[in-house]
């Protein structure tokens, strides 16, 4: 059964079951702190879990795309050694919110995976959670006796609170699991040693498929439990795995969800798979890692050096050093790899057709960097080499190769095996653990229970409308964390106040009572589809009412901040042209930020005519044509830009201004005139094929013309108020260029003069020139006079000190055949004497320099040189 087959005959299953079938959300989440991104097929549902928001379809089924790689669930370090795990996974998943529980899970699992897929139904097993007492909870009867009507008992087996009892995390929904496991041996093998016995033991061929979930409790802050007021089900299905039984493999891999992008690789880099263990590790990495990284740039999470970006980042180069080490692959290959893959996946997810060219350059450009940080690295390594002063290497030295540089690990300890040599490992995992402890402290973080003031769970935002409300604080609780301390979260009743969302921030405001005490509202921000208001303190009265008013001030900068970006997003469409796509905005109260892919940097005249496109549009005072409630068909049929990355639902709201229309939950001004004017600030290249423009409006336009005439006159009173400064800049520039050509050539012959002097000075250490000296010469002088002497002298070793604007250099030269017959290194030496000029530098064995800020540690230095010719 090929792999759309068995995708397309779970869907189908469920919509018979009554099920409504929904698109897999996108993977990078926007409003749930506690994850990164989805990593299980529930993620995306978890506002209805929470009851904080209603769902429309009590059943519903889908097959979500899902990232492990970070926190609890992180199957990163597995992948390629294995036959079955992965990054990026299909989670097929059915749910029920209130509505179905345990009998219509088990028996509809039951008849998909014997009577719809033809399973063989001796090959199953399943287990059951067989409680625990430190929670109080008994053994899941129910589930026991529903299973035992469908298989005999030996193939059920009781299982542990670890395998057994499904949670979200450290607080929650939560409740017992029933695991369904195939046993894909060989009727040989299974007669030899029951399937029993190697159930969550890890066999490559016994693997659990299937997971119900009976959620029924919520976990508290302190540990206990409490009974939901509705049961759920959350089932999730690995889609790689059903499709190994389904296809008679024994491998995730072996199946065509993989063996496409399997064959592209070998005919990429001649190899072949099978044939190699280490080859075949490579392959199973990169025809895994390339999933994982399409899918997230496709959904607007491009690679970069924090967060989200940083795990996409890190997926990508382990691929390359994969292909680097063990493939041979010394050049940009894995974005070749972008076009089967949308080819093989693009039917179910159209996204990875649409952004392909995208994905390919995003991916071809990292390839490149990263490439060049091997490069860089095997120097660095080879340094490290050269300097040793044993067999083992030092940890800390590799570890900050691998810290600063990016340098991975296990290619450092290949290379040094290479060479006979030693890794220091524990001195590397005493570094790696230090730093791991540093970024555990900064980001730990402790959440109590909400406390419920008023038991309604509807939210409702009014602040499209209006900037002041009477409100009710229906819940609050306490969050500490090293960098914020102590805060508190406040949910209301109704709010004015706008959760960060769609890239533009959150309001700041304040609480004030009836006795006048006034609390700030420091934030606000959107968790499970709840509005929560951050405050440093908690209110007195807890339960009066209270005046909530959001900053006018700031509201009103950033709505034109944010209608400003709808207006660039159409100029740029308009004179670039329809391929411009947004990938990504933040829009602030003092400026906005909008990416957008093209290809290349915009032109002056580009720039200008976005810019004259935008302010045209403000000048013609368009007016806002809101549209709350619209079906998201219809507003795609009237032209409303769609993001990717963005999760909507079945009903939009819609924004328009003029010819202008996006779906969008923002705030905007209510006529383009408000904006006053647009200007852009800066042009820049965030990645291959993504652009950014920084820009500003109102107050801070002005600001900026206020601050470029300030500058203008005090540059014109400093060019004695010239007619015009322009042309009088141009001439300063040409008289100080021509005035550095001056003082150059009086240095070189400077340096000339003083060489024949300096050839006096010499002396003779063992059969080696030697000369200490300081002398009135910048970098640039101290190296052409140390070369100008190497040309007349062999065995030469220099050490050269200067001051120059209170900064202390040093430069080194040692003759070529020094540094092969003596071992002498001018890197090494400029890097142990930098310490006397408070400073540090390096180079080439034969020429290297060193600045610091201490020039009276010069001498010292000077002095300390003879040692090395000892």
């Amino acid at each position: 059964m090929k792999s759309q087959e068995v995708r397309s005959k779970f869907l189908d299953f469920f919509k018979n079951k009554k099920h409504k079938i929904v698109a897999s959300a996108p993977m990078v989440l926007k409003d749930d702190p506690s994850l990164m991104f989805v990593n299980s097929g529930m993620a995306p549902f978890k506002e209805y879990f929470l009851g904080n928001t209603e769902p429309k379809n009590s059943r519903i089924a889908d097959t979500q795309k899902c990232l492990r790689v970070s926190g609890k669930h992180n199957d990163l370090e597995e992948v390629g050694y294995d036959t079955y795990h992965h990054t990026l996974f299909e989670m097929l998943g059915n749910w029920s919110f209130g509505d179905y529980f345990k009998k219509e899970a088990i028996y509809w699992a039951w008849e998909l995976l014997t009577d719809v897929y033809g399973i063989d139904k001796d090959i199953l097993y399943v287990t059951v959670f067989e409680g625990d007492k430190g929670d109080n909870v008994a053994m899941d009867q129910e589930a026991y006796d529903f299973w035992k009507e469908i298989l005999p008992e030996d193939r059920i087996l009781m299982g542990n609170k670890t395998d057994n009892f499904w949670e979200m995390g450290e607080q929650g929904p939560c409740g017992p699991c029933s695991e369904i496991h195939v046993d894909i041996r060989s009727k040989e093998e299974r007669s030899k040693i029951p399937g029993r016995e190697l159930i969550n033991k890890d066999h490559p061929q016994v693997v659990e498929i299937w997971n119900l979930v009976f959620i029924q409790y919520n976990r508290k802050a302190d540990a206990s439990l409490e009974n939901l007021p509705s049961k759920h089900i959350d089932t999730g299905m690995g889609f790689e795995r059903l499709c190994m039984v389904l296809q008679g493999v024994q491998s995730n891999y072996d199946t065509d969800v993989f063996t496409p992008i399997i064959r592209e690789v070998e005919t990429i880099t001649n190899t072949k798979y099978g044939e190699d263990e280490k080859q075949d590790v490579a392959i199973r990495v990169i025809a895994d890692h390339i999933r994982a990284v399409a899918f997230s740039i496709a959904d607007g999470q491009l690679p970069s050096n924090t967060g989200a970006g940083y795990v996409i980042r890190r997926i990508l180069r382990r691929a390359v050093r994969y292909g680097f080490t063990f493939l041979n692959k010394k050049e940009p290959f894995i974005f070749r790899l972008v076009d089967i893959l949308a080819k093989k996946m693009g039917t179910a997810f159209p996204e990875l057709k649409s952004q392909k060219q995208l994905i390919e350059n995003v991916i071809k450009e990292e390839e490149a960097s990263f490439l060049r940080t091997l490069d860089q690295g095997l120097v660095l390594l080879n340094r490290i080499v050269e300097e040793r002063k044993s067999d083992t290497i030092s940890g800390e030295k590799v570890f900050e190769l691998y810290d600063t540089y990016g340098f991975p690990i296990d290619l450092t300890a290949l290379i040094l095996s290479e060479k006979g040599l030693k890794l220091n490992e524990e001195g590397f995992n005493k570094e790696l653990q230090k730093q791991k402890d540093r970024s555990r402290s900064a980001s730990e973080m402790s959440t109590d229970d909400w406390t419920v003031l008023i038991d309604d769970a509807e939210q409702e935002f009014i602040g499209y409308d209006v900037l002041e409300a009477h409100v009710k604080i229906t819940r609050y609780r306490k969050v500490t964390s090293k960098k914020e301390g102590d805060m508190y979260q406040l949910v209301f009743n109704i709010t004015p106040f706008y959760a960060e969302g769609g890239g533009q921030v959150g309001d700041k405001g304040y609480l004030e009572d009836a006795h006048g005490d006034v609390v700030y509202i420091v934030d606000t921000k959107k968790e499970n589809n709840i509005i929560i208001h951050f405050t440093k303190n908690l209110p007195k009265h807890l339960v009066e009412t209270f005046k909530a008013v959001v900053d006018a001030k700031q509201r009103y900068r950033t709505m034109c901040n944010h209608t400003a970006t709808h207006l660039l997003h159409q100029a740029l469409r308009e004179v670039l042209g329809d391929h411009v796509e947004q990938k990504g905005s933040a829009v602030h109260s003092k400026s906005l930020r909008f990416d957008f892919s093209h290809f290349s940097k915009l032109t002056v005249e580009e720039l200008r005519d976005v810019e004259n496109f935008v302010n045209s549009r403000i000048e013609g005072k368009l007016p806002l044509q809101e549209n709350r409630s619209t079906s998201m068909q219809q507003a795609i049929d009237e032209g409303a830009m769609a993001l990717f990355g963005e999760k909507y639902g079945d009903t939009v709201r819609t924004i328009r201004f003029g010819q202008s229309i996006e779906l969008c939950g923002g705030t905007h001004v209510q006529n383009t005139a408000d904006i006053w004017h647009f200007k852009i600030v800066s042009e820049s290249a965030i990645a291959a094929g993504i652009r950014r423009i920084e820009a500003i409006t109102n107050d801070a336009v002005k600001d900026f013309y206020f601050e470029n005439n300030r500058a203008y006159f005090e540059m014109r009173d400093l060019l004695n108020n010239a007619k015009d400064p322009v042309e009088a800049l141009q001439a300063l520039q040409e008289e100080n260029s021509s005035l550095k050509k001056q003082i150059d050539s009086l240095l070189k012959d400077k340096a000339k003069n003083l060489k024949g002097d300096l050839k006096n000075e010499f002396q003779d250490i063992n059969g080696i020139n030697f000369l200490a000296k300081k002398v009135e010469l910048d970098a640039s002088g101290m190296k052409d006079l140390c070369f100008d002497l190497g040309n007349e002298y062999s065995n030469l070793f220099i050490l050269l000190g200067a001051e120059q604007n209170g900064k202390a250099l040093l430069s080194c030269y040692v003759s070529k055949e020094l540094v092969s017959k003596k071992n002498l290194n001018a890197g090494q030496v400029v890097r142990e004497l930098g310490k006397h000029i408070q400073g540090g530098g390096g180079g080439q064995p034969f020429f290297a320099t060193a600045g610091g800020k201490n020039p009276e540690g010069i001498d010292k230095a000077l002095n300390e040189a003879k040692k090395y010719l000892k």
